[in-house]
């Protein structure tokens, strides 16, 4: 019981500690007035939702940007990432720890360091301040990200499997769609989520390659903060959590139920 009781609170204090942040932007979003050290707000308005919301406003702009950007760097990041940490996983040569350096390398180099360099050969490419490129250069943090997840999922993955349906007389396609995908697709799910999270987050990389022509909705917050509106910097962040909510509760039962 004890130890029952201790994993419940365990989970109530990480749920309260998740949702508390979003009910106070959700109160501040709709506050006229709140100033210290009121607990609560002394004036209710809808504003700032109003002003964000309102067609035309740079929102629609910023979110459909962010949307776009982020669900292609995650598919296509994903995609990357599904081979090369499966040829990591199986592979136990000496080249093995240089080859997972370099896929890593990317997380530990300072960002602003490698953007400027990006930023140089884009230019000379073309993709400079255009969406294709600002979500070629969401691969740099999303390849690295996903190619760790999957390096865990092929690690309790068994190809033998493979071997046994190969020797039924599967052709590579039907091993591939049959045995391969169904086993490692959570993981992928999974893996392909926190890609889709990386890139919805990334502002820097955004705001060098896209050179301020590619609005998303991380440009737009710390434009909103810089202008000092709390309401409508809090109405703005509350647009900017929840479709990452709304990814958590439709991907995580999925997930759990195909482990089970």
């Amino acid at each position: 019981m004890t130890t029952r009781a201790g994993r419940t609170a365990l989970q109530l204090g990480l749920t309260v500690s998740a949702l508390l942040p979003v009910l106070l932007l959700g109160t501040w979003s709709v506050a006229g007035r709140w100033y210290f050290p009121a607990l609560l707000p002394s004036d209710w308005s809808l504003r700032a939702w109003h002003v964000t919301l309102a067609p035309g406003a740079q929102v629609w702009t910023a979110l459909w940007g962010s949307v776009w950007v982020a669900t292609m760097a995650a598919v296509i990041g994903t995609a990357l990432a599904v081979p090369a940490a499966r040829a990591l996983s199986g592979w136990r040569g000496p080249g093995r720890a240089w080859l997972h350096a370099a896929l890593l390398g990317p997380l530990v180099l300072p960002a602003f360091a490698s953007v400027m360099g990006i930023q140089v050969v884009f230019i000379r490419l073309g993709l400079a301040d255009t969406p294709a490129g600002v979500v070629i250069a969401h691969l740099i943090p999303v390849v690295p990200y996903a190619v760790v997840l999957l390096l865990g999922v092929f690690a309790g993955y068994d190809p033998r499997v493979e071997e046994v349906a190969r020797s039924l007389g599967a052709r590579p396609a039907q091993v591939w769609w049959r045995v391969t995908c169904p086993a490692i697709l959570p993981g992928v799910l999974v893996s392909g989520l926190f890609a889709f999270l990386v890139s919805w987050s990334e502002y820097l990389l955004t705001l060098i390659v896209g050179g301020a022509q590619v609005l998303t909705l991380p440009l737009l917050l710390f434009s909103a903060v810089q202008g000092g509106d709390y309401a409508v910097t809090a109405t703005i962040t509350v647009l900017y959590v929840t479709p990452t909510l709304l990814v958590f509760a439709l991907i995580a039962p999925r997930v759990q139920g195909w482990r089970t």
